[in-house]
């Protein structure tokens, strides 16, 4: 297994993989992003993303039955392992304990005329 550490498109492709569960395959993974994001994000970008969160053992994958629509290609379903739950909950607490370490002022804006 390589390392534990999620770069940010990671950590949203694991957590969109959460969203669409258990329908989360390449394309759809993709689409989902876009929709939340409002980015542009490339096809092979989400593909390495994936293919490194197995590397890391935070996604298992299967292939679903072949279907009509896809001219009888199959789907690569993807779903969160319980290493990727856990590097999730890691990060969630991480940035949670950063926020919450941010005074109330700098969040405002009020100290800007002190930069």
């Amino acid at each position: 297994m390589k390392g534990t550490q999620l770069g940010e498109f990671e950590e949203l492709v694991l957590l969109i993989v959460g969203v669409l569960y258990p329908d989360a395959y390449g394309l759809s993974i993709r689409e989902e992003i876009i929709n939340q994001t409002k980015r542009k994000v490339a096809i092979g970008a989400v593909h390495s993303a994936l293919s490194r969160l197995q590397d890391k053992g935070f996604l298992e994958s299967k292939l679903d039955e072949a279907t009509h629509e896809r001219g009888g290609r199959r789907k690569r379903l993807f779903a969160i392992t319980v290493l990727g739950k856990r590097a999730l909950e890691k990060n969630h607490e991480l940035r949670n304990n950063l926020f919450n370490q941010i005074p109330e002022l700098a969040l405002k804006g009020l100290n800007l005329s002190g930069l």
